[in-house]
Formats: structure tokens, sequence, C-alpha cells
């Protein structure tokens, strides 16, 4: 792969330290940056000796060819899918690593809400982004790329709404991937005491053969009885590499309604945590994940129940065409205290091809004594009798198909309250249902 287009500069010490002088930001987040730089330094890439990656190789993935986005770097902005139709309170957008100008209507601004480029929001709201940023949510310590991600991230997008403030209109951003570009956006999200908002969050690729890599993250922050819907959806071409670190906080009595749609890239791997720290906090997780060709996508999921009286509901379903692989771990882990906890994942694959794989691993481990936790996960290829009986009603084999892989994805669907984001996934899926073996 050659040098990207966007114009990076590889991850190196020199680079490193160039990159911050070129920063002008506030002393606490170069601090932190430094931080992290150092962990980055001193890990080593993640191996298959290791459990979390025993399933998910990177062998042919090469850091080496990529590095910091710069400024003076180009690409073609990628159009959204989930916003059709769809009047926006607020927008964003990012190529290759590199905001551009966002857009937010002036009714919210009046009324406390923030929302733009994290890294302008940062200077001028240093104090409240300070009280955030890598704050307990997402640990840029993790692993390797958590804090190459917390070190060099240059893109993002940060929405805070105040206290009581209830948001009509979804706000959106798109980040897009270009020409081997380089994408390191950090996504924070923090909704306060009695607040409401929906967050519709997409990634994307102008054309099937644009390359690149993309190490982001994700902080969500729902305090106590606000309420969020967010929406994730993962659309890159097949050629991008794609790690992430996902992760949220849900108050007391707060609610959080969080969709996943994962079709693209040549590879992800990402980790995907939901911590209920307040009494009668809930969380449900619907995930949609559409793999083909060699896709490899794996999802660790956690949902952490810290206080009593909570509840969580993860459904992910995946469906596989070709020789694409899919690996879904996902554990509920039920504190000692967390008494009357009421947790369930289920995790189910469709298998369109005799070469795709579905690798399934739900987990428990609970200290508590009086909760409810159930877990399940199925894997099956489609029942021909299905498809004979839809051919016989004049459908044609792929439209039979076609129609089968729908059904199959509509229990989650139904769960998805933003229309315009069921259109979108149920169209994307559609689009690349074939005939198979």
């Amino acid at each position: 792969m050659s040098q990207s287009t966007a114009d990076t500069t590889s991850f190196t010490p020199e680079a490193f330290e160039a990159f911050l002088d070129s920063r002008d930001e506030p002393g606490w987040l170069s601090d932190q940056r430094r931080q992290a730089w150092r962990t980055y330094c001193e890990r080593d890439l993640p191996h298959r000796r290791e459990e979390e990656w025993m399933r998910t190789s990177i062998r042919q993935f090469k850091l080496e060819e990529y590095g910091i986005p710069s400024d003076d770097g180009g690409g073609d902005a990628a159009a959204p899918l989930l916003t059709e139709g769809v009047k926006l309170g607020g927008q964003n957008s990012s190529i290759n690593g590199v905001s551009t100008p966002s857009k937010v209507q002036e009714q919210w601004t009046e009324k406390g809400v923030i929302f733009g480029n994290l890294a302008e929001v940062a200077r001028e709201h240093s104090d409240l982004v300070q009280k955030y940023l890598f704050q307990g949510v997402v640990d840029p310590h993790f692993d390797k790329f958590s804090a190459l991600h917390a070190s060099c991230w240059t893109s993002g997008t940060f929405l805070y709404v105040p206290r009581g403030v209830s948001v009509d209109l979804p706000f959106h951003s798109l980040s897009t991937i270009s020409q081997n570009g380089v994408d390191l956006g950090h996504t924070l999200v923090v909704v306060e005491e009695g607040a409401e908002v929906t967050f519709l969050n997409e990634m994307r690729c102008p054309r099937e053969e644009d390359a690149g890599l993309y190490c982001g993250a994700t902080e969500l922050i729902i305090q106590n009885n606000a309420r969020l819907r967010f929406v994730n959806l993962q659309d890159w071409s097949q050629n991008v590499w794609h790690f992430a670190h996902q992760s949220a906080k849900v108050g007391r009595d707060a609610s959080l309604q969080w969709t996943v749609g994962a079709l693209g890239s040549r590879l992800a791997k990402v980790n995907q945590k939901v911590s209920l720290d307040g009494v009668g906090a809930e969380c449900q997780v619907n995930g949609v994940m559409f793999t083909e060709n060699t896709q490899h996508l794996s999802y660790h999921t956690l949902q952490h129940h810290v206080a009593p009286h909570c509840r969580s509901d993860f459904l992910y379903k995946a469906a596989l065409q070709d020789t694409s692989r899919t690996v879904w771990r996902g554990m509920i882990k039920v504190d000692e205290q967390a008494q009357k906890t009421d947790g369930y994942q289920r995790n189910d694959n469709m298998l369109l091809s005799q070469r795709a794989r579905a690798d399934a691993i739900p987990g428990l481990e609970i200290e508590a004594d009086d909760v409810r936790c159930t877990h399940g996960a199925t894997t099956g290829r489609v029942d021909e009798e299905l498809i004979f009986y839809a051919q016989s009603r004049g459908f044609t084999r792929r439209e039979a198909i076609r129609l089968v892989v729908t059904g199959f994805f509509q229990q989650v669907f139904d769960r998805i309250t933003i229309e315009s984001v069921r259109e979108a996934l149920g169209q994307a899926i559609a689009r690349r249902v074939r005939d198979y073996e």
C-alpha cells in the first residue's frame, strides 16, 4: 500500500512531537496525549495468543503504512445514508481525519447545547471537555490501539446537552475515509440530568476501492434521568482496517438505546461496553451485522451492572456470505451490590454460504445473588423450504433469499425507533444479498 494521498505523517516520536507543536491546545490535553503516547510506545500490537484476539488475526495489518492525519490532506466526501428526509439539529463531518466546519441550529445553542468539532470545542470550552474526555469511560491505556487513538486523534465530535433540555431534532456526524486516508476520530456525548437527545454517527467511503485505517473511540455519558438514542453505522469499504473502543456510562433512572450497524471494513475489532452506574438505569443495544467476501468483524460486548435494579438488553444479529467471518463475544458482569439485575444478551447468526463462519461466545460473571440474567446464541443456514415457498409464490431465488434475510433481521428493526435508520439499514443489507451455494 502506498503512502496515503491524504498526506499522513508516520507514527514516530519525531512525528508525534511535531504534531503536538502544531496543535493550539490546552496544556491538560497535551499532557493527556503524552501519557497515552508513552503507553503506545510501550505496548506491542495484539497477538493471537491473547484470549481477546485468538479468533482475529491482524498479521496482514501494517501500522507503519499509516500515520497522523495532516491538515494539508484532501479527499472526497461520502454521501450519508441515515439522514435522507431527516431535519437535523446539527451536523459535523470529517474527511481523512480533518474536520470540516460544523453546523448547529441557533435554537439549540440558545438553550446551552454545544455541538461541533471536538478539537475546537476543547479550545473554546476547555474546562468542560477536560471534565469528560477519557475520564473513566474509555480507557486510553487499554491496548496499543486505544493509546494510539488517545495520543494522536485529530478529528471528532462533541455534543453536550445541558440539564433539562430536550432536543427533538437529531444531531449527525459523518466520517469519510478515501484514498488510503486515516481517521482517528473521537466522539464524546454528554447528556446532563433530565436531558434528551438523538445522535446519528456514520462512517463511509465514497468508493468501494478506497482503503485506509480507522482507529477511534466513542464515549457516551448519560446522567441521571437523561435519555440518549445513539446510532453508529460502520459502512466503510472492504479495504479499511477498523479498530474502536466504544463505551457508555448510564446514571440513575437514565436510559440508552444504542443501535449498531456493522456492514463495512476489511477487518473490524470493536470493544463495546455499557456500564449501568445508577439505580434503575436501562440500556438496549441493537446490533445488525452483514458480511461478504473475506470480511472479518469481531465485536466484544460487555454489560456491566454496577448498581441495583438495572436492566440491560443486548441483541446482535449477523448474516454472512461467501468466506466472511464474524466473532461475537458477549459478557454480562454483575457486581456484588447490583441486586435485582435484569440482564439479557443474544446473538443469532444466519450463514448464507457453507464457507462462512460465525463464532458466538456468550458469558456471565455474576457476583450478586438476586438477579435474572439470560444469554444465548444460535447459528444456522437458511431453510431451503422457505426459499422454495417464496419461489412458488413468484419470487426469484435471489428475491426469496432477500426476503428471508430481511425477515431474519426484522426483530432488530422492530426495536429501532428511528424510521430513517430502519430504512437505511434494511436497504443497505438488501443491496448486498446475493444467491448462495
